[in-house]
């Protein structure tokens, strides 16, 4: 399970300091949405020929932590 996070990077100076994948400009978000659109894992692959399985493996379980959250709170103005 780490090494799957470890491919999640988050970089200030690549895509404004999203988390990407591997460092590249591949943002987590993107692959999220493409996969919720019903594009799947291979067709991904094939489109972003620098990804892996195990890179859109890193982004769902990158996910599933930040769902995990504990507590929101709104913040106020």
């Amino acid at each position: 399970m780490k090494t799957l996070l470890d491919r999640i990077t988050i970089d200030p100076e690549i895509c404004h300091g999203k988390p990407c994948i591997r460092g590249l400009r591949c943002p987590v978000e993107t692959i999220l949405e493409l996969l919720s659109g019903d594009m799947s894992s291979q067709d991904i692959i094939h489109d972003y020929e620098d990804l892996n399985e195990d890179d859109i493996k890193a982004c769902l379980l990158f996910a599933s932590k930040l769902s995990q959250i504990k507590s929101v709170y709104k913040l106020t103005s």
